[in-house]
């Protein structure tokens, strides 16, 4: 597959050249530049007051999640998390990827969340929407925070990245794989470095994601690889040799997941077919319509995941007689409560709920 290079000047690193209009918002605002024309990261902080968030979609799977970032560095081009940063005022293009809102309070919040008695175990998803160990992680350590809070509780947790950083908290991963309250996924889209650079740019190598299921697999923690998101035209011929290569690292369990492109993330998509491989533009898009009942999307629930139609069930087939080749088994992460401990004084919890809700910043 030849991919283009694009000659724009100071786009390498980002997903996407395009900053379209937030679809909430009457003015649009013009990016300004740099003197090279790259686009820089700015970090802003987010006042939540809360961390965990409830998800009553039927098709995801988990009631409850925590997110400590907001948009995300890793710029994959795809991403259906890109809309929801126009409910805070932005773009889903460029300001997905560099406008990044922090939860400094997370772990504080979090804490306060678990200690209350109105909590009762769940497992929650870190993040669901953006990826907990994007780059910035690295310094502000805030996804590690939480889980050293989740430890503390013994609250089951399952993550999801694209990132080889989640290595550096396996000591923290193993407490909680030991009372069978983690489940890990490696999400790798393909095994192809070049394709790689463009579709996802600042997350790890297919080769570091490989090394990160290898070390946590090394440690006895179950590791489920995610094929997400299937491309159909593009990628789909990889999911084998991505199942075996999971396989030869340690996985465990596998799973996938049907690309799809939600409201501003169809057109973010399309572009990015035509600067980086524009003679599979037309294919692509066609099979994703196959896929989606002659649609770009579909966000009908229990099929915008899996999607509908022969060449859906063709993808499907190609994942489950592959996997079952490999010996990988179909991901259920089933997690449990049972050694969840709130050991906390009643008078202490009190005192520090009451000043919780004084100090909200």
């Amino acid at each position: 597959m030849k991919i283009r290079v694009s000659s724009q000047k100071g786009w390498n690193g980002r997903g996407t050249a395009e900053n379209p209009r937030n679809r909430f918002e009457r003015i649009h605002l013009v990016r300004e530049e740099s003197g090279d024309g790259t686009p820089a990261t700015h970090y802003l902080k987010d006042a939540s007051r809360s961390i965990i968030a409830r998800n009553d979609s039927p098709d995801i799977g988990f009631d409850f999640s925590i997110n400590p970032y907001r948009g995300c560095e890793h710029g994959c081009i795809y991403c259906y998390a890109r809309p929801t940063h126009e409910y805070l005022g932005y773009s889903s293009g460029l300001d997905f990827e560099t406008r990044i809102l922090v939860k400094e309070r997370a772990p504080e919040l979090l804490r306060s969340e678990l200690s209350s008695p109105r909590w009762r175990p769940k497992v929650l998803a870190l993040s669901g929407v953006t990826d907990p160990y994007q780059p910035v992680e690295k310094r502000l350590r805030l996804t590690r925070a939480c889980l050293e809070v989740l430890v503390e509780f013994l609250n089951p947790v399952s993550l999801v990245t694209k990132n080889h950083l989640v290595t550096r908290d396996i000591g923290l991963l193993k407490t909680l794989a030991e009372v069978n309250a983690l489940a890990v996924s490696l999400s790798i889209t393909s095994l192809d470095e070049r394709l790689r650079r463009v579709l996802e740019p600042r997350t790890s190598s297919p080769s570091r994601r490989l090394k990160a299921v290898e070390a946590l697999a090394k440690h006895g923690i179950p590791v489920t690889v995610l094929i997400a998101p299937v491309i159909p035209g593009l990628t789909e011929h990889e999911i084998p040799g991505i199942l075996k290569a999971a396989h030869s690292a340690g996985a465990v369990f596998a799973r996938y997941q049907l690309l799809r492109l939600p409201r501003s993330v169809t057109g973010l998509f399309a572009d990015w077919l035509e600067r980086y491989v524009p003679e599979r533009k037309k294919r692509v898009l066609a099979r994703i319509r196959d896929t989606r009942g002659g649609d770009l999307n579909d966000s009908r629930f229990y099929r915008r995941m899996s999607g509908e139609g022969k060449y859906a069930a063709q993808i499907k087939a190609l994942f489950e007689n592959s996997a079952k080749r490999f010996g990988l088994q179909k991901a259920t992460e089933t997690l449990s409560t049972a050694a969840f401990k709130r050991d906390i004084p009643t008078d202490q919890l009190a005192l520090f709920e009451e000043q919780a809700h004084r100090n909200p910043e």
